[in-house]
C-alpha cells in the first residue's frame, strides 16, 4: 500500500505565507511526477504546480511568482511554499503523486486527504 499525507495548512492573514508538505510512504518503488491541486467551495479542483523527478516544474498562472514547488526525492516528499497569499487562495490543498508501487510494473495515481488553507483577516 501507498499512503500520501499533506500537512502545513492553517489560517493566515492576507499577504502572509505558508509552507505545505506532502509525504508519500509505503511500498514505493519509484515516484515520477508530483503535484499540488486545490479545490475551493463550489469550484472544480485546480492544478497549481507540478514537479518531475528531475526537478522540472510547471505552474498555473494564478500562482506563478507566488508559489514555489520543491521536492526531496530521498524523503519521497514535496513542498509548496506560498507567499503573498490572497483570500482567493482559500481552499483545500491536495497532493497528487504518480507512484510505481513495489508490487506493480506500472504507475498509479495517489491523492492525499487534503489540508485546509484559509486566508482571512
Amino acid at each position: 500500500q501507498v499512503q500520501v499525507v499533506e500537512s502545513g495548512g492553517g489560517l493566515v492573514q492576507p499577504g502572509g505565507s505558508l509552507r505545505l508538505s506532502c509525504a508519500a510512504s509505503g511500498s514505493i518503488f519509484s515516484i515520477s511526477t508530483m503535484g499540488w491541486y486545490r479545490q475551493a467551495p463550489g469550484k472544480q479542483r485546480e492544478l497549481l504546480a507540478t514537479i518531475t523527478s528531475n526537478g522540472d516544474t510547471t505552474y498555473a498562472d494564478s500562482v506563478k511568482g507566488r508559489f514555489t514547488i520543491s521536492r526531496d526525492n530521498a524523503k519521497n516528499a514535496m513542498y509548496l511554499q506560498m507567499i503573498s497569499l490572497k483570500p482567493e487562495d482559500t481552499a483545500v490543498y491536495y497532493c497528487n503523486v504518480q507512484v510505481r508501487p513495489t508490487y506493480q510494473r506500472y504507475e498509479s495515481t495517489y491523492w492525499g486527504q487534503g489540508t485546509q488553507v484559509t486566508v482571512s483577516s
